[in-house]
């Protein structure tokens, strides 16, 4: 049995410890973010959050300047730091450009949130090679080439997190197509791979895996009555927001002991 003066030096030594997982779990202020796609949707909730946290976050658009410069301004606005950064996460050059001028303009990358992409409906015999490359090189190559030029830093720092959106498809098939189910699963695989690998330089990696969420491009997936008949495949009865999704990822990026997890927010289609 121990001693009154060991209990006593362990409760302390767990308090001290409790104090810096707790610092470590929920402080994010003066950290450093690159958002991907954050002109709109899911990234632009993302990157609205991680501001209030006091995140300084670099917003990655493709075509949509006016809607990230213009989030980007408010954020400066309310005290905050944030600048845009144009890009096509399809093309390599651009890749290393937007992590570069979000260094130059912000610091470190500390969180990676590679979230862009998007993939056209379409049938098995209806993806030609060109979709099938376009699939692969904006959602999965996409995050391997930002996260291998992120993590190098966050090893360094023994700090990083890195969330990677893929998708219920990635499970199920989804309805989007071969071309985005396939990508999107690689991406599940990417992270698996990288949470075991980074997690003893204090590195979390997490993929986000939405299902029916109502964004721009998902409105565009059919007419109405092809919405309403996939609204009817999910248990909650309505289509995923979102706000909900970047709930989530912030919440995964707070927290340090969390990684190697896909996190579905699916409206109960997949339980498991």
């Amino acid at each position: 049995m121990p001693s009154a003066s060991l209990a006593l030096d362990l409760t302390t030594a767990f308090r001290t410890i409790g104090a810096m997982n707790e610092n470590d779990v929920l402080n994010l202020n003066g950290r450093v973010a690159l958002v991907t796609g954050a002109s709109r949707g899911i990234g632009y909730e993302v990157a609205q959050r991680l501001a209030t946290e006091g995140v300084a976050v670099a917003l990655g658009y493709l075509s949509s300047k006016d809607e990230a410069e213009g989030l980007a301004g408010r954020i400066r606005e309310s005290g905050g730091r944030a600048i845009s950064v144009g890009g096509d996460v399809s093309q390599a050059d651009d890749l290393k450009r937007m992590v570069d001028s979000t260094r130059d303009g912000l610091g470190e990358i500390d969180i990676l949130v590679s979230n862009a992409g998007g993939a056209k409906r379409l049938t098995l015999d209806e993806v030609t090679l060109e979709d099938w490359e376009d699939a692969i090189n904006t959602h999965a190559r996409a995050a391997f080439l930002l996260s291998q030029m992120v993590v190098p830093g966050m090893r360094e720092r023994k700090w990083g997190r890195i969330i990677l959106l893929s998708s219920l498809a990635a499970i199920n098939g989804g309805v989007a197509g071969p071309h985005y189910s396939a990508t999107k699963a690689a991406v599940i695989g990417l992270m698996r791979y990288m949470a075991r690998a980074f997690a003893p330089d204090n590195i979390t990696v997490n993929v986000v895996a939405p299902a029916f969420t109502m964004t721009d491009a998902f409105s565009r997936m059919g007419d109405e009555r092809e919405l309403e008949r996939i609204k009817g495949l999910i248990p909650l009865g309505r289509f995923g927001r979102a706000a909900e999704i970047a709930d989530l990822t912030v919440a995964a990026i707070r927290n340090g002991f969390l990684t190697g997890q896909t996190l579905l927010a699916d409206g109960g289609i997949h339980p498991h």
